[in-house]
Order: C-alpha cells, then structure tokens, then sequence
C-alpha cells in the first residue's frame, strides 16, 4: 500500500524524503546564477547516514537517554502524593492527580512548536536548550512553597522534557537508514515508557526515607549528567541545516572573490522567504494532522494507550497499599512488571522488527512501505485488553498480587508493541518531517496522559477496578483492532 499522497497536499519549506525532487525544481535555471550545494557524493562521511555505527549509536544513546529522564521525572512524584497532600493541605483527588498529569500537559503543547523549531534551528540545539530550561523548571518543583506554584512549575518542567519526545524520532531517522532502524528505535521509543516505570519505584522509596523534595532534585542530578553527554557526544544530524550550513561558507569564499552574483543554495532549498518558511515549519503538525487520515486514527489509537499507560502509573500505589496493603517502598516494587513487559518485548520487537521489514521489501519486489512497520499492531491489540482484565480482575477478587503484575506486564508488553509500531511508521512516512508529524501524534496522546489519571479515582471508586478495567478492555479492542 502506497503512503498517502495528501502528505505533499500543502506547501513545505523543504521537499519531502529524496534529493532527486529536489533538483528537478531547478532543472531550468542557468548554472552560472545558481549553485546547489550537495552531498559529496553517496559516501560523503559529513552525511550523518554516513556516520560509523559508533557515533550513530552514541546519537541514538544520548538523545534515549533525554527522551528517558524526562518520563522518570513526570511519574516519580505518584508514591509522594500523601506526602504532598498533606504538605499542601490538599483535599481534592483530581488536584492530586494533576501534581502527576499536569507535567504531561506540557507534553501536549511543547511538541508543537520544539518540533518545528528543530527543523529549522537544528536536532541538538533546539533539544538541549529544551533540556536545560527542563531542569531549571525541575529544580524549582523542589523549592515550590504552594499547590499552586507546584503545578504551575512542573507544567513547565513538562514543558521544556517534552522536547526528545517530538525531535529524538527525527534523530534517529536523520542518522539510521529504513532498513536499520527497528533496533534504534525499539531502544528510542523504549526510554518515555520504562522511564515513568522505573520513576515510581524510586519515588516510592524516598517517599518512604526522605520528603518528597527530593524527587525533583534527584532526577535533576541525573538530568545534569545527561545533559553534559549531550555537549559532548550530540552532535548536529538534520540534513538541511547541515548543507545550509556548508552553503553559508560557500557564499563567504564567492564573497571574497568577488561573485556575489552567484546564487547559493542547498538541495532543499525553494524560493520563499523566511518568513514564509517559518510559518510553514510552526503549522506543518497541524497541516500533517488535518491532511493525513492515517496520522488521525494511528494518532487517536496512541493517545488511548498512553492514557492507560500513565492511569496505570498512578493508581498502582492505591491498589497495592489499599487491597494488599504493602509499604509505599514494597508497593512501588510492583512497577517492575509493567517495566519487564515494557523492556522483554521491546526487545524481542527491535529485533525481528527489522527482520520482518526486509521479508516484506523481498516480497515487494525490493521497495520498502512504512507500513511493513505496522505487523506488531496485531499481538500489540490483543495484549493490551488481556492485560487490563487479568489486573483489574485480579485486583477486584483479590487474587495473589502475582495475577495483577502478570496483568501488569502484559499491559507493558501490548503498549510498547503499538508504541513502537507507531512511530516506526510516521518516522519511515514522513522522514524529513519525523519531528513535525511526531509532533502531531504526541500532542493527543500528551492530552490523554494528563486526563486519563484524572478521572481514574473516581472511576474506580464507583465501578471497582474489575468493572472499571472491563470497561477499558472494552475501548482497547474497539479502537485497536480496526486501526
């Protein structure tokens, strides 16, 4: 099947994937005006396709790592909510909640424009700028000294941490061709998930040994260390600002030369000015959105599962302090299943997701189609209900907790699956644009993170976590199967 043609529907600052439609804009205009920077060739090492596998994986393992200690920051506060009520004197369980899923909505709203800007700025700085100004906000939840200064700076946090999620998939598609990808993105798309798993368990055991400040001041040493591998093994991966880059020392050395009247530009230059250009850039996730069908039902389907996955993250303490009334640092260790399932099957998915790639490019007579990435949808559908059932029913009946972490973990194992068969396919889809289309899909599932934990108490209050998941399970089939 054929990728939708509407992708090219509206204008773009930039063509879409190949040099070739580049080139062809320019076939009229004389050669003596105009210069076109390139590549130096297919080989041409400057080309980040062409980088050794050591610095592609330094890339992909540095901007993981972003993409992992923002999530742990985003759930690492759940086991401290007592500890936080009690400070603020908060009584309302949706204020609660929201001190979790407010950092989220930051996810919501800085893709739309981080996104963008990395196509235009550049991959590394827009990214560690973001980080920076993350950890300065992160820092500040520490010293917050009302509910209202809290939330309002952990939006923030949220704000500059959801930057590797909208710019890290279009890392990995600047640097990994099609058919190497399925390892680097299974590690990528594996760090915004276990990150927010492995956050809880170490939040629950300084809730239990020390105040809950210093959850924001320990992810933020953490963060400090990150971003110093940034400065150091990050370097620049977008193509465009790359040769834009060698086409300004071009028009230096035509300067001093004095042949000004040569034109300069990269192969995916066009004629429109900058001002054009970023407009376009800043409207390109919403212009993806409202063109493509298939960015709307995968992108539906993706914020559905992430809202599962961050209502899971925050009422795992409740079911395991209340129903089997273990400590907050014993309770937090049941986040381990949801993590196993999350990391196992990644895992397993990295490694035959390549695999399956190239037996449907053989069968296709050798043309690779972003939807060869979609196969793991399938198992993916059928996981994420099994698991909501076998935990809420588990919980319910009051089963042996070994039930519920099993739940748990196939739970993780379902959301990963769809996860990663996701954003393979917009990354193969839309490989130049990744990050602006990335965006487009992170916003609606940023949304449904931060709403989704917010009704959950009252949704299990009423209907027990038996009913309440059934109801879920319910959803998961009906969105996932037909997508």
């Amino acid at each position: 099947m054929e990728p939708s043609s509407s992708v090219n529907a509206y204008p773009l600052p930039c063509p879409p994937n190949t040099n070739e439609d580049a080139k062809r804009k320019v076939e009229d205009e004389p050669m003596d005006e105009v210069i076109r920077v390139d590549w130096d060739g297919p080989n041409d090492p400057s080309n980040p396709k062409n980088w050794t596998f050591r610095q592609k994986w330094a890339a992909t393992l540095v901007v993981s790592s972003f993409t992992f200690i923002s999530p742990v920051s985003s759930s690492m506060i759940a086991p401290t909510f007592e500890q936080i009520a009690h400070h603020f004197e908060i009584t309302s369980t949706v204020i609660i909640a929201m001190t979790t899923s407010v950092f989220v909505l930051g996810y919501a709203v800085g893709p739309l424009f981080l996104g963008p800007l990395s196509e235009i700025y550049g991959r590394s700085r827009v990214l560690q700028i973001s980080n920076l100004f993350f950890l300065a906000w992160n820092i500040a939840c520490g010293f917050a000294k009302s509910k209202n200064q809290l939330i309002a700076f952990r939006f923030l946090a949220g704000l500059g941490g959801s930057a590797p999620l909208a710019i890290g998939g279009g890392v990995i598609g600047d640097v990994w061709k099609a058919e190497e990808r399925g390892q680097a993105i299974a590690i990528y798309s594996l760090a915004p998930l276990l990150g927010p798993v492995i956050g809880p368990m170490c939040g629950a055991w300084i809730a239990e040994r020390s105040t809950y400040r210093w959850v924001f001041w320990a992810t933020s040493i953490v963060d400090v260390m990150v971003q110093i591998s940034g400065l150091f093994f990050l370097h620049e991966t977008y193509a465009p600002f790359l040769l834009e880059k060698k086409a300004i020392q071009i028009r230096e050395k035509l300067n001093i030369e004095n042949e000004p009247r040569k034109e300069v530009r990269t192969i995916f230059d066009s004629d429109r000015t900058w001002k054009l250009i970023f407009s376009k850039a800043l409207t390109r996730p919403f212009q993806i959105f409202a063109h493509e069908a298939i960015v709307q039902i995968l992108g539906i389907y993706m914020a559905f599962v992430y809202g599962l996955f961050y209502l899971f993250l925050t009422t795992i303490p409740s079911i395991f302090n209340n129903i089997y009334h273990e400590s907050s640092g014993i309770g937090g260790l049941n986040y381990l299943a949801l993590g196993l399932g999350l990391f196992i099957t990644s895992q397993v998915n990295g490694h035959y997701m390549d695999r399956i790639y190239g037996y449907l490019k053989n069968r296709n007579d050798g043309v690779g189609e972003p939807e060869f990435r979609l196969p793991t949808l399938v198992p993916g559908s059928l996981l994420l209900p099994l698991g909501l059932l076998l935990s809420g029913w588990g919980a319910e009946h009051k089963l042996h907790w070994v039930v519920v972490d099993i739940g748990l973990a196939c739970v993780g194992a379902g959301v990963i699956l769809v996860y990663q068969g996701i954003q393979m396919y917009v990354v193969d889809t839309f490989t130049l644009h990744a990050a602006s289309a990335l965006a487009a899909v992170s916003t609606l599932r940023a949304l449904a993170g931060f709403g989704f934990p917010l009704f959950a108490p009252s949704m299990y209050a009423t209907l027990g976590y038996g009913k309440g998941n059934t109801i879920l399970a319910c959803c998961a089939i009906g969105l996932g199967c037909p997508a």
